[in-house]
């Protein structure tokens, strides 16, 4: 059984409802199985992300990067860094802020150059952008455009309840299952 392992920080929820969503994508490939972690529990939990064949990695953009309790995750994988770890897996990212840009993309990139560091294979999205002509909307797929990962936008005055737009959820979807798919094809 091929594993793909997400790790993520929510603080309001949206992140957790994006995380879901990844590991619902992630759970439509036969033959894959999806672990959803917070990183708090993934630093008492090394041991599956070892036996994991991918790693999907979730933060909320805080003031324009990875929120600290992600952080504190990264910053406590450096043992398997020197190991090297992670060498070879799979990767991902995905993240959510209030605002429409929220430079989430800043958020991505920390992400990717975490794992390029671990020595892992970042596997970006596929969809082309979409809510970008005239004819589009926010019902669209990759509304936010990102090729980096997965976006997603909630409202800042809105809590856990509400989460992020149907769209931005099957986007997170939509490269859960591509993650899955390649991690699969990798490992066979």
């Amino acid at each position: 059984m091929t594993k793909v392992a997400i790790v993520f920080h929510s603080g309001y929820g949206h992140t957790a409802a994006q995380a879901q969503a990844v590991a619902r994508g992630v759970g439509r490939v036969e033959g894959v199985e999806a672990i959803l972690l917070t990183a708090e529990e993934a630093q008492q939990k090394w041991e599956l992300l070892a036996e994991s064949d991918g790693i999907i990695f979730g933060s909320p953009t805080y003031m324009g990067s990875a929120s600290a309790q992600f952080k504190a995750f990264m910053d406590a994988s450096s043992g398997i860094w020197y190991k090297r770890g992670w060498q070879d897996k799979v990767a991902a990212g995905f993240t959510v802020s209030a605002s429409q840009s929220g430079d989430k993309l800043n958020t991505l990139i920390q992400l990717a150059v975490f794992a390029a560091q671990h020595g892992m294979i970042w596997v970006g999205q596929h969809l082309l952008p979409g809510n970008n002509s005239s004819t589009g909307s926010v019902d669209d797929l990759n509304r936010l455009g990102s090729s980096l990962g997965a976006m997603a936008q909630a409202n800042s005055d809105q809590g856990a309840d509400v989460a992020p737009l149907k769209s931005d959820l099957l986007t997170a979807e939509s490269l859960g299952e591509r993650v899955a798919t390649i991690t699969k094809r990798l490992k066979h």
